[in-house]
C-alpha cells in the first residue's frame, strides 16, 4: 500500500523528495548485519553501484588517496559511457562505478565490504561523503518521491531476504541521517500502525 506522507522531505542535499511511502518497507524483512554475514559473498556488489555526480566529484577530490588506498587508477572508476540524467539526483546526473571482475571497482576482494567506506573510516571521515547515498540505503529506494523496496527485496532475488529486520528497520539510521528525524518519527508510526494491521 502506498501512503502519502504529511509533507514533503528532501535530502540533505535538496533532492530526492520523499513524499510517499510504499508500507512494504515494513513488511519485507532481510538479513541487515551486512558485515555479519557469512552467506552472500558482497551480491549486493557485484554490479557497479549508482553514484550521483556530486558525490563522484568528492571521490575525485580525494583520488590520490584512494589510488593509493585501492589499488586501482581514478581512470577505472567510472564507466564514462554509462551516465544518466535524473532530476532526483544531486547535481542531476547519475555515474555509474565500473564493474572489473564480476563485482564493483570499490569491493574489497581481499576482505569484504566497500572500499570506499573503510576508507573513510580508517581516516576518520564520515564514510557518507563519499560512500554512495543509493549503497547506503539499500534495500531501500526511492522513485519520483516514493520511498519504496528494491526490486531484489520484492522478488527475493537478493541473497539475504527473507528473515531479520525490515527493510525500513535495517536502514533507519541511514534514513535519519539523509532525511532527518521528523520523517523517520513519522515513518516509526507508520510502521507501527502497520504492525497492527499485520496482527
Amino acid at each position: 500500500m502506498i501512503i502519502p506522507l504529511s509533507k514533503p522531505y528532501p535530502s540533505r542535499y535538496g533532492v530526492p523528495v520523499i513524499d510517499r511511502v510504499d508500507t512494504s518497507i515494513f513488511q519485507l524483512k532481510y538479513f541487515a548485519h551486512c558485515m555479519q554475514c557469512n552467506f552472500c559473498k558482497d551480491w549486493c556488489c557485484w554490479h557497479g553501484a549508482d553514484v550521483d555526480v556530486r558525490n563522484g566529484q568528492r571521490i575525485h577530490a580525494r583520488a590520490s588517496e584512494l589510488e593509493r588506498y585501492t589499488g586501482i587508477a581514478k581512470e577505472q572508476w567510472f564507466d564514462p559511457e554509462d551516465t544518466c540524467e535524473d532530476y532526483e539526483a544531486p547535481g542531476e546526473l547519475w555515474l555509474r562505478t565500473n564493474a572489473s571482475s564480476g563485482a564493483c571497482v570499490f569491493l574489497n576482494r581481499s576482505t569484504r565490504g566497500c572500499m570506499l567506506h573503510s576508507f573513510s573510516i580508517d581516516q576518520n571521515l564520515d564514510y557518507h561523503e563519499l560512500k554512495p547515498f543509493v549503497c547506503a540505503i539499500f534495500p531501500l529506494t526511492y522513485e519520483d518521491g516514493l520511498l519504496v523496496h528494491a526490486d531484489e527485496a520484492e522478488d527475493q532475488s537478493l541473497v539475504c531476504s527473507g528473515q531479520g529486520l525490515s527493510l525500513f528497520d535495517g536502514v533507519r539510521s541511514e534514513l535519519i541521517y539523509y532525511f532527518g528525524e521528523e520523517m523517520v518519527a513519522e515513518l516509526d508510526g507508520l510502521a507501527r500502525a502497520d504492525a497492527l494491521l499485520e496482527k
